[in-house]
């Protein structure tokens, strides 16, 4: 806790909360008079008297429908505080092949170990949690941060914030939250390790709630399938989705917004159709004057970013769709820089 309270990781917090945060009138507001804000912060975090759950909630469709619960900003710089201190020992218990939230990780590194085990293996096995974030058990996880952490003041600080949301009684971690996402990829840790350790997988990965496996046999898979099952639903209260798959690597796996192959990686159906419906958006934004050009194009590059990720085949896709939407010629053609 004095890690968290020092002066000097305060003001990394808070540095780190205003990161796309600057134009938000809470943000603006922290800032004008930051010192004081975070010497009361301080003061709170020493007197285990930090206020929290102040949140508000908003819905996006994108991909699919999520409910975002976003902390002010004064927690967003709580949360901060407490990673900046708490992350190292996060990082000390995730195995090698879980790569969400973390630093030198990310969507593109898993991308590309994926299609590494696709090159190495005949076999995998694709599953993802029901509903993870809202069925995350509360007493299990602080059980779980209970074995990697001994200040007492930092647990109650931990149960403070768990506590502070919940979708049915004692479940759930809000979606938007700093400490929510490490807290939900610690949660699986302990799968990760009975996967790679306790089944012995030749072939892991994990990106938060989706998991892949490799191997050389569709029967040894589908019986470390059933022993997933039993090991999320006896010790972390998690059930898998229904769908999950076995096949051959060389039919290609559905995985992170891309179809994985043993020598390649291109978009899968639901980023091709995400991709061609805000291509189109944002070319009648501009038409009807509604965005100016340059937003548009900078929107876009980010399209582009996650479409050529890890090197993802996309260019002849990418190329139809300006071809065949009104109004790309307004910055929007093939060729183009990072287009």
């Amino acid at each position: 806790m004095e890690g968290i309270a020092a002066w000097e990781n305060l003001r990394l917090a808070a540095a780190r909360a205003l990161r796309g945060k600057r134009p938000k009138a809470d943000a603006r507001a922290y800032v004008a008079d930051l010192d004081a804000n975070l010497r009361r912060l301080r003061e709170q975090l020493l007197t285990d008297s930090v206020p929290v759950g102040q949140y508000h909630q908003f819905t996006i469709h994108d991909p699919k429908e999520r409910l975002i619960t976003a902390p002010c900003f004064a927690e967003r710089v709580l949360h901060h505080a407490i990673i900046n201190i708490c992350e190292p020992v996060f990082e000390r218990w995730l195995v090698h092949d879980t790569y969400a939230c973390r630093r030198r990780k990310g969507r593109v590194a898993c991308l590309l170990q994926a299609r590494t085990f696709a090159s190495r293996f005949p076999f995998f096995l694709k599953l993802d949690i029901r509903r993870y974030f809202d069925s995350i058990d509360h007493a299990t996880l602080k059980g779980l941060l209970e074995r990697r952490f001994k200040d007492q003041r930092l647990l109650t600080l931990f149960a403070q914030v768990i506590d502070g949301y919940a979708v049915t009684l004692g479940k759930g971690l809000p979606i938007g939250s700093l400490t929510s996402q490490h807290f939900a990829n610690f949660y699986l840790g302990g799968c990760d390790r009975f996967v790679k350790e306790g089944r012995h997988a030749p072939g892991y990965a994990r990106y938060m709630d989706d998991i892949a496996v490799w191997g050389q046999s569709s029967t040894d898979l589908r019986d470390t399938l059933g022993a997933i099952r039993v090991f999320l639903a006896d010790v972390l209260l998690l059930a898998v989705k229904p769908e999950p798959y076995t096949n051959q690597t060389a039919r290609g796996m559905d995985f992170l917004g891309c179809r994985v192959f043993p020598t390649h990686l291109v978009l899968n159906r639901r980023s091709r159709v995400r991709f061609r419906r805000k291509v189109t958006t944002l070319a009648a934004a501009v038409e009807r004057g509604q965005i100016p050009e340059l937003d548009a194009q900078q929107r876009g590059q980010a399209l582009v970013a996650f479409a050529q990720a890890a090197g993802v085949k996309s260019w002849r896709f990418r190329s139809r769709v300006v071809q065949h939407t009104p109004g790309t010629d307004q910055g929007f053609v093939s060729g183009a820089p990072r287009w």
